[in-house]
């Protein structure tokens, strides 16, 4: 009897795909064989974001491609997708079972036959009072370079866009004695790069009394060589202690990725963000200020309800001016039951396309002048293993995409190399002997 397939695809976040990695696992575990999405399987596990209704949309494009390739392959949808909007994916057509957020990682206790349903089978429950942890870690592909290891799960905070909070349930983190242990794994299976993610990652410990910068300080004091990412924390959870051992401490990679969302004071409050701009000016002064050479990305909406021309260039001054070195540029799509889609003063989808290009544009000068500054300076880069017409690639500390002629003896190594020149979307350099 042949091994069974089993194919997974990920929309979304990094946490995403550190989840559906350790759903993989799970098919592993009981025989099966995990294969590429594109192929032939039996079984195709989709992880859902809904972040945007593009992501939506894309979802029932990928059921369709999944049924393409096998049209009595079993088909399971989960993540947030799954989450708010069960009763949707349901009814598309060849879809057979339907799991919510604390379901996911159940998919074998729910289901007994993956054999195709005429009617798909949905278990999804609340997650207002939401207490599980799904335990989580996932690396880019098997290169064993970098690996994400999820400590923090849910939010507490109500962005009046924002739909994860329901999705995803109350904050809460996984135990500090856990976190050590996978993350020793982790470094002992040969990974250089572990980055810590989470829905808001900054909040880690709240109920535990604890926080982020008791276990920065816990992991950096690990053996072993390796460094340390943040995947992504807000501006008024980044700590002076936190940017204090940044700056002191090599594990800890010279790189923050902090949202600003808008910089028009009007719009961000309309957005229920816990901060005004003139905080997260002072915020990002400060980072620069404390910690050399550190790289700083930004996340942003454009078309937000009531943002009109002066807001908008507001923000794209605001930005314009600060010291960040890129942008991820969203833009704003109306999602159900957030107070967002009932506040007057909807902006033209072409006006929202508009923004955005101006944004991604200014994204393109910040991240060019930022390599700029870099020329001719030493940096330490993780290299990858993939061979790109003899050169091989990887990042700095500060995030920072490198390439250099192709050599196997520095794979999955932290090398220091000097910047020499910018080519296209990279910086060239040089390793050091």
């Amino acid at each position: 009897m042949s091994t069974k397939k089993a194919a997974l695809y990920t929309l979304g976040c990094k946490l995403n795909f550190a989840e559906t990695s350790t759903i993989g696992k799970q098919f592993l575990n009981h025989g099966f064989e995990i294969v590429d999405f594109q192929t032939r399987a039996d079984i195709y596990v989709i992880n859902t974001c809904t972040v945007t209704e593009n992501a939506d949309r894309e979802c029932r494009q990928i059921v369709r491609r999944a049924l393409r390739n096998n049209p009595e392959a079993f088909i399971a949808v989960t993540g947030c997708y799954a989450q708010l909007r069960p009763d949707e994916i349901a009814v598309i057509d060849g879809v057979d079972v339907v799991l919510g957020s604390a379901e996911k990682f159940n998919l074998f206790s729910h289901i007994s036959s993956f054999e195709k349903k005429e009617l798909a089978c949905v278990f999804v429950s609340d997650t207002s009072t939401a207490d599980d942890f799904g335990i989580a870690s996932s690396s880019d592909g098997d290169n064993r370079t970098r690996a994400y290891l999820k400590i923090q799960d849910g939010c507490d905070y109500q962005c009046s866009y924002c739909t994860i909070p329901r999705a995803r349930g109350v904050s809460r983190s996984l135990d500090a004695n856990e976190i050590i242990r996978q993350f020793e794994e982790l470094v002992l299976s040969g990974y250089k790069e572990i980055v810590l993610t989470g829905v808001n990652v900054g909040d880690y410990g709240k109920a535990l009394n604890t926080d982020l910068y008791q276990l920065l300080l816990l992991l950096v004091n690990i053996k072993g060589d390796f460094r340390i990412r943040i995947s992504s924390i807000e501006p008024n959870l980044l700590t002076d202690d936190i940017l204090a051992l940044t700056a002191d401490n090599e594990k800890m990679c010279r790189h923050f990725h902090i949202p600003l969302q808008n910089g028009s004071p009007k719009i961000l409050r309309l957005m229920q963000r816990r901060y005004n701009v003139e905080f997260y000016k002072k915020l990002i002064e400060k980072t620069v200020s404390r910690i050399d050479n550190v790289g700083i990305g930004a996340d942003v909406i454009v078309g937000f309800p009531g943002e009109e021309e002066n807001d908008f260039m507001d923000t794209y001054n605001f930005l314009k001016a600060l010291p960040v070195s890129y942008l991820h540029v969203f833009t704003y799509s109306e999602r159900p039951d957030t107070k967002a889609i009932s506040m007057p003063g909807s902006v033209e989808h072409v006006e929202r396309k508009k923004r955005n290009n101006m944004l991604r544009i200014l994204s393109e000068k910040k991240k060019m002048a930022f390599y700029n500054s870099m020329l001719g300076k030493d940096a330490q880069v993780l290299f990858e293993r993939e061979n790109h017409n003899g050169l091989m690639k990887g990042f700095t500390s500060n995030y920072i995409r490198v390439e250099t002629q192709y050599d196997e003896a520095v794979i999955n190594q932290l090398e220091n190399i000097t910047l020499t020149e910018i080519n296209g979307e990279n910086c060239k350099g040089i390793i050091k002997k």
